[in-house]
Parts: structure tokens; sequence; C-alpha cells
């Protein structure tokens, strides 16, 4: 498809998009968060990327929300009284245009992807800037970087479902000073609080995350790294470990019958695997697993 707000490039598996509007600082729309949304859910099906960077072109990674716009600048229908009731359906159009937060369709894209996707921050991040890089697996910042969670400044609440992914990445109080603070944090003290890694130099931001991407796809399977990732996104916030224990149970079957007997081979007999599996082809049970995690 054609994007206006964001541009992809594949290069030896790993698809870097880029958040494109640089004359306005890559500021968030409602366009941009189709297009995210898209690319998220259409890249499970595409066997020639393994991995998925994204960062900002220009100076800014994403300077937050659009707020230029005419009327509710959130893309929100204020003629509507949603209920806690009403969020049970959220495949209803009606809801999807104007109840549903546009962040929350991302990041629950990134969540369910079945490729690692890397954060790579040059510059500022705040607002759905910052919160849309908590559902991917690593944030890597540039000396540039800033990062923001300045929801209280402008009299709103984090969103994109940050509530549930910023705690299990720095706990709970800095989850808390970060979000009431609503402070701007320079990129060393983003490291500090444990929500990012760095900083790099902006010239070596994109060359660290491709080769971190590589350290965790090249020469693996890809099923086992889909299985692996949501495993852990998913178990983790399990009341049982038992829980673990049956879907670790099937995915040990299905890999062990599928490129593990290629792994152990190549194990032995001292050689690179040639793995046959697909992300696009994932076990049997794989859909229903994922699929009973959503409300």
């Amino acid at each position: 498809m054609n994007y206006t707000t964001i541009s992809h490039e594949i290069e030896d598996g790993i698809l870097t998009v880029t958040l494109d509007r640089p004359d306005q600082l890559n500021s968030f729309t409602l366009e941009m968060a189709d297009e995210l949304e898209r690319t998220f859910r259409e890249v499970n099906d595409d066997d020639t990327v393994r991995a998925i960077i994204v960062t900002g072109a220009g100076r800014a990674f994403c300077a937050g929300m659009d707020l230029t716009t005419d009327g509710n600048v959130f893309g929100l229908d204020e003629t509507m009284s949603p209920s806690l009731a009403d969020m049970d359906r959220l495949d209803d159009p009606a809801l999807i245009a104007g109840v549903r937060d546009t962040g929350g369709r991302v990041t629950l894209a990134i969540h369910d992807c079945r490729k690692p996707v890397i954060a790579a921050i040059n510059g500022a991040a705040v607002g759905i800037g910052a919160t849309m890089t908590l559902a991917m697996d690593a944030r890597l910042v540039s000396s540039r970087a800033r990062v923001g969670f300045v929801f209280g400044r402008i009299g709103i609440v984090p969103e994109a479902a940050s509530s549930w992914f910023l705690p299990r990445i720095v706990g709970l109080p800095a989850a808390l000073d970060l979000v009431l603070s609503a402070d701007i944090l320079d990129a060393q003290a983003t490291v500090d609080v444990g929500l990012t890694q760095g900083p790099h130099q902006p010239e070596d931001l994109l060359t660290a995350a491709r080769a971190l991407a590589d350290r965790w796809t090249k020469g693996r399977s890809p099923v086992a790294v889909a299985l692996a990732r949501q495993m852990l996104r998913r178990n983790a916030a399990q009341d049982h470990p038992v829980e673990a224990h049956r879907v670790d149970s099937l995915a040990m079957w299905h890999t062990s019958v599928g490129d593990g007997k290629e792994g152990v081979a190549a194990f032995l007999g001292k050689r690179d695997p040639e793995f046959a599996g697909r992300a696009s082809q994932m076990p049997d049970f794989y859909d229903e697993w994922v699929g009973a995690g959503r409300r």
C-alpha cells in the first residue's frame, strides 16, 4: 500500500518503519494510527521480514498527537456516551471510529506482532510518541532523545494501554512518578529509570538497533521467535505458572517436531541451521491462544 505519514524500507530482513512528518515533528494523526496498525498486522504474513525498527524522520521521533486538527483533536465522537459495558464490543465500527483510543489500536497490534519490534528514539518522544514505544521489545535512545508522559499537563490520561505496559517495564513506583510528574526526561534519565537502552550517538542509533535485531533473529527459527515473544508477554501476566506450563507444553511439542529437528541436527553436525518454519504459518493452537487473551 501507499503510505502518507510513514515510510517502509526493508533491508536484509529488517523492516525500518519511519514516522515521516518531519515538518510537524512526526506528530501523530488518525491516518498515522491506521497506517501503523495495518503495518503491524500485515507484517505477520510477510516472511521476508524478521524484525521491525521504528524511528522518526528529521529531529523528532514523535512529538505526540497533532493538536491542530479541527473538532476533537483525538478523533473521538463527542455525541456518544460510552459505558464500560460498551467496551465489550471493541469490534463495533461505531466504537472503533468514535470511542476507541487510536494509540491503543497501534500498541495492541504491536503486542500481537509475531516479529520483534525495536524503537530507535532519535529525538523528542512525548505523549503517544512515548507510549507507543512501550509495546515494543526494546527502546534505544539517541543522546538527543527526550521522553515525556506529559498527559497531566493538558488534563488527559495516559493511553495506548500504557497503564499495562509501563509498570511492567519500570515498576509501579517509577511508572506513577513518570505519569504524575509529567516531566520530560533527557536520554540518560530514561536509561537510569530502566525505560530505555543507551544513550547512543545519533549517527550510531540505527546501527545499534539493527545489531540488536540481528542478535535476536538472525539464524533463528521465525516460529520459535514468535512463540517465545508471545509466551513471555502473555504468560507473565497469568495468575499461576500452570497456565504457562499449558502453553509451554504445546509450544515445545510443535517446535520439537518442526524447526527443532533441524536445530538439533545442525548442533550435532556443527553447522548453521536452515530453518524452514514461517511466522505466517503458526501452529494450530496459536490463534486460539492469543485470541483468548483479548476481550
